[in-house]
């Protein structure tokens, strides 16, 4: 008789634990309604006591507790002082860390140790070492989900802050500039390679809606990573010019020369600041030539042949580095310096014919684009015979700076400010309404070749 009556107090206590835990639900999913209803509207202050409670109580009920969760608090902390809101902070800072807890398919460590760097910097409530020992552990662990541009520039900002503050040495600043650049052409390639694809849609309106929204996200982040890109670059400045790259590398070049990856950026970092004079350019290039005689190797031979005058082993050295690389985006990056080195030196034929190589090879080059347009307006003076000729591959150079903002809107600042300069420089309407050239074509008979059709009026 004990046993059974034992038995149903058992049984009537787990129904009562469901139905409790069921009337629970119900409020959570009533109280969700209400606080998301007023978060929509912005109305954060009505929304805070529905969500304390669902969040409370069924913290893994939906994601809604976590998105709307942090703009709930986030205007309690800002209207807020003194230990409440400490209060408020603390809860925002636990709640990052639940949201990887109950929820981590959509909150990995990096974006949880980014969404409370990004608030802590925000608020002013760190240091530059406890930010850059944050986004640095971040990006170290799980680099695949560290893609947040402003965590990207504040990761090295804080960093090259540090050394000038005398804590941390300038290698470690190149190193992480190098990882963060790194990173930002991974997630650019992504992006172009997805514009790639959609633009010639969108050109002929076979674009689907879906695809349209697609293409705009995709050129709203290339275009962010490319703002990203040029703080970084800034935020660098002088610390990179070759005053302070060449003692740093003569220093390190007996310890490091067999470092495959430290020759290799160091090498590579000189080329792209114009260090190439100095004799270490030549160890550099030597050492990686014993360690990886891969492709950019014979780039940086072939710069060293045309420094010393011979043109024709600088050419061969190129096309040996073009033959040598097999994945179209190395090689497009390959032909693209190529070009830079033919451009520096005044040969602008073979400068064009490589930047075309480029883009053959990858379509989204968006600086070979730029580079050929900045070729056409160095050329004005020596095409055409007349002064409305001349100034009318104006017109070809901006259309290839509009191309290349298109094909790659990390650069579309820079292209859109070029073209805008190009086309300035081109007749104007009353000069177009004078020569009575209005929609006639003007060829052009040097090395740029083609031709363009003149605006009609």
């Amino acid at each position: 008789m004990k046993t059974k009556l034992y038995f149903t107090a058992i049984m009537l206590l787990g129904f009562m634990g469901v139905s409790n835990a069921q009337a629970q639900n119900q409020e959570c999913m009533t109280n969700l309604s209400i606080y998301v209803e007023h978060a929509k509207v912005k109305n954060y202050e009505a929304a805070y006591t529905p969500w304390k409670m669902v969040y409370d109580n069924c913290p893994d009920i939906n994601r809604a507790n976590f998105i709307y969760g942090e703009k709930i608090l986030a205007d309690k902390i800002e209207k807020s002082s003194g230990a409440e809101k400490d209060g408020y902070v603390k809860d925002m800072l636990a709640l990052y860390d639940n949201s990887a807890k109950y929820f981590p398919k959509k909150y990995s460590p990096a974006t949880v140790a980014i969404d409370k760097a990004l608030f802590l910097y925000d608020n002013k409530m760190a240091s530059d070492s406890e930010l850059y020992d944050m986004l640095g552990g971040a990006f170290e662990n799980d680099a695949k989900n560290f893609k947040n541009p402003k965590a990207l520039y504040l990761y090295f900002s804080s960093l090259v802050d540090l050394h000038k503050a005398g804590k941390k040495d300038l290698q470690e600043v190149f190193d992480v500039y190098d990882n963060v650049n790194d990173k930002i052409e991974e997630e650019n390639k992504k992006l172009t390679d997805v514009i790639t694809k959609l633009l010639p849609k969108d050109s002929t309106g076979t674009i689907t809606s879906k695809e349209k929204r697609t293409l705009k996200i995709a050129t709203t982040n290339s275009t962010s990573y490319g703002k990203i890109a040029g703080s970084v670059d800034s935020k660098l400045g002088a610390l990179a010019d070759c005053d302070n790259l060449i003692p740093l590398y003569e220093k390190s070049f007996e310890e490091k020369k067999g470092d495959v990856n430290w020759v290799k950026r160091a090498v590579g970092r000189m080329f792209n600041k114009e260090c190439t004079d100095d004799p270490l350019f030549q160890k550099l290039f030597e050492a990686q030539l014993a360690l990886d005689p891969s492709a950019s190797a014979y780039v940086y031979g072939g710069t060293l042949k045309m420094k010393n005058g011979d043109s024709k082993g600088a050419l061969a050295d190129f096309d040996k580095a073009m033959s040598l690389e097999t994945d179209n985006y190395k090689k497009s990056n390959i032909a693209y310096k190529v070009a830079v080195i033919n451009k520096r030196k005044g040969s602008k034929s073979t400068a064009r014919k490589y930047a075309q190589m480029a883009i053959n090879a990858n379509k989204a080059n968006g600086k070979a684009y730029l580079l050929i347009a900045n070729l056409y307006a160095s050329s004005a003076n020596d095409c055409g015979s007349s002064a409305f000729e001349k100034r009318a591959i104006y017109w070809k150079a901006a259309d290839m700076a509009r191309q290349a903002g298109r094909v790659d809107p990390s650069i579309s600042s820079s292209a859109n400010q070029a073209a805008q300069s190009y086309a300035a420089k081109a007749p104007s309407k009353t000069d177009i309404f004078n020569s009575g050239m209005a929609g006639k074509t003007v060829s052009f008979n040097c090395w740029v070749g083609g031709s363009v059709k003149v605006p009609n009026l």
